[in-house]
């Protein structure tokens, strides 16, 4: 079946607006949290002078350390069973925790040499991750198991990715706020304020599913879980059978074939954009604008957003298309598109001037608001802004959606219910690239021949290669995408048998209202 076919939905599987509002505010706590990391690092080097390279080995070791504890929690999740059920008890203690410790790790003291903050950086930021997984393992989760509908799963990882993505609109604007002389001495300090602000955030949002979002298979998962747990074994044997369990679960999920296509697609396109990301930082400062780092961070600021407000229009124009032409469709075109908007990058790229400005006063209640704008053949690189955001927009839309139907396939054939440990899977995976992708990234870097201490000398050679490995890693890694997911064949059709052939074999989930 080559598309997909629009099918009612019943009020059994129909999840509520307010559900998936709230499931789409806890997306905004989790990607706040995954996205302020990467984007705050840069005060690492321009604030403290630190070795791009050393702050490349910091979040690649506590990338790996996250990496390797996804599919521990996942497993904790798909088999605790509390009154409140398998996921929200973890949601609920994580996200306080994580929004804690975040807060805590950016306060860094003044003074001290590379290695202290490499150690002081390092050590804090994995005890964030350990927190963090706590929350976002579960919570992942979740959004799995919250209708056994086929489309509707699309609608819910469309309804996460769209209110998600307001994260992504204020991360660009993180580094003019932080390095903003009007709001802080300096870069560092704007750092240790910024992230409490952070950290209160996500405490807050982040609690909200563990209140009012439901699971649905929570009872049939217990049922399963039962059938292979004897309560009455002793401690150790306890112990053996859990570990058994675990790399039981961790074996299944790596020899899925189509969970691991999707596994791989997410890989290249996640990790073919990380790997180059913060090139585009020093891009846009020392190329576009010749190391205006106030200008460059302003400018960095309104191309974030309005690539991330693209990408927020889209998100909903991917998930109606997925409903009608198939989800490995509408990721394939959606890669497309944003390869196109990578090509047309380079041209667009044309250096420009922090004179060559406009700025406009808004009047506010008690103050004013000063917006700069860029003006000029600098703005050029806007154009390629609605294509980009394809990528992102059908990537976690249409393969978070596809992963939900392998849980199910997963059951069909091994009598589990695992939807955690096939998220912590997939994102341990996806991560351990992350970690590859940061280290390398710092290399990159030093590859190029920046050095902080030129300023606006940067070399020609430097500004250049800055572009190529922005550009050309990135499409790469897209095509090889597409690649993998043109053998992708779990159809509607068959997504639609598995599920009937499960409900005769176990009976139907609890209402999702």
């Amino acid at each position: 079946m080559s598309g997909s076919t629009a099918v009612e939905i019943t009020p059994q599987d129909r999840v509520p607006v307010s559900q998936k509002v709230i499931y789409g505010v806890g997306s905004l706590a989790n990607n706040l949290l995954a996205a302020a990391i990467g984007c705050m690092t840069i005060v690492l080097n321009l604030g403290l002078k630190m070795d791009p390279a050393k702050i490349g080995l910091i979040m690649a070791f506590s990338k790996l350390t996250d990496a390797c504890i996804d599919p521990v929690m996942g497993y904790i999740s798909d088999h605790s069973s509390f009154k409140w059920g398998r996921r929200r008890p973890f949601i609920f203690v994580g996200a306080l925790l994580a929004g804690t410790i975040f807060a805590m790790m950016w306060q860094l003291p003044s003074g001290h040499s590379q290695n202290f903050y490499f150690w002081f950086f390092l050590i804090g930021t994995n005890i964030f991750y350990m927190a963090y997984t706590i929350y976002a393992a579960p919570f992942i989760g979740l959004g799995y198991e919250m209708t056994a509908d086929y489309h509707e799963r699309t609608r819910i990882q469309a309804y996460a990715n769209v209110i998600g993505q307001i994260a992504w609109m204020l991360i660009p604007w993180f580094w003019y706020i932080m390095s903003n002389k009007d709001y802080f001495p300096d870069s560092v300090t704007g750092a240790r304020k910024l992230a409490i602000g952070v950290g209160g955030t996500v405490a807050i949002l982040g609690i909200l599913p563990a209140f009012f979002c439901k699971e649905p298979f929570y009872k049939i998962a217990v049922k399963e879980e039962s059938k292979d747990t004897n309560t009455s074994c002793r401690l150790v044997e306890g112990l053996l059978h859990h570990a058994t369990s675990f790399f039981t679960g961790v074996w299944v999920a790596l020899k899925n074939v189509r969970f691991l296509k999707l596994v791989f697609a997410t890989f290249l396109v996640f990790n073919g954009f990380q790997i180059v990301a913060g090139l585009s930082s020093y891009t846009i400062i020392y190329y576009l604008f010749a190391g205006d780092q106030n200008f460059g961070g302003k400018y960095m600021g309104w191309f974030g957003t309005f690539s991330s407000i693209c990408t927020f229009c889209l998100i909903p124009v991917v998930a109606w298309a997925a409903t009608r032409i198939g989800k490995k469709k509408a990721f394939i075109i959606s890669t497309v598109l944003a390869i196109l908007g990578y090509a047309i990058k380079w041209p667009c790229y044309v250096p420009g001037s922090s004179q060559a400005v406009v700025t406009v006063s808004i009047p506010l209640i008690f103050t004013h608001w000063d917006l700069t704008f860029a003006k000029g053949a600098v703005n050029w690189i806007f154009l390629s802004a609605p294509l980009i955001s394809f990528g992102f927009a059908g990537l976690f839309t249409t393969v978070c959606s596809m992963i939900a139907d392998v849980c199910d396939q997963d059951e069909l054939e091994n009598g589990h219910r695992r939807e955690a440990t096939f998220g912590a899977i997939y994102w341990w995976m996806v991560k351990l690239g992350m970690a590859l992708a940061l280290a390398i990234s710092g290399y990159l870097l030093n590859f190029t021949g920046f050095n902080v201490e030129f300023g606006s000398q940067q070399t020609p050679s430097t500004l250049l290669l800055l572009r190529v490995f922005e550009i050309g890693v990135t499409i790469i890694a897209y095509i090889l995408a597409i690649v993998v997911m043109s053998t992708y064949d779990l159809t509607q059709e068959r997504a639609c048998e598995i599920r009937r052939e499960l409900e005769k074999r176990r009976g139907k989930t609890a209402s999702v209202a």
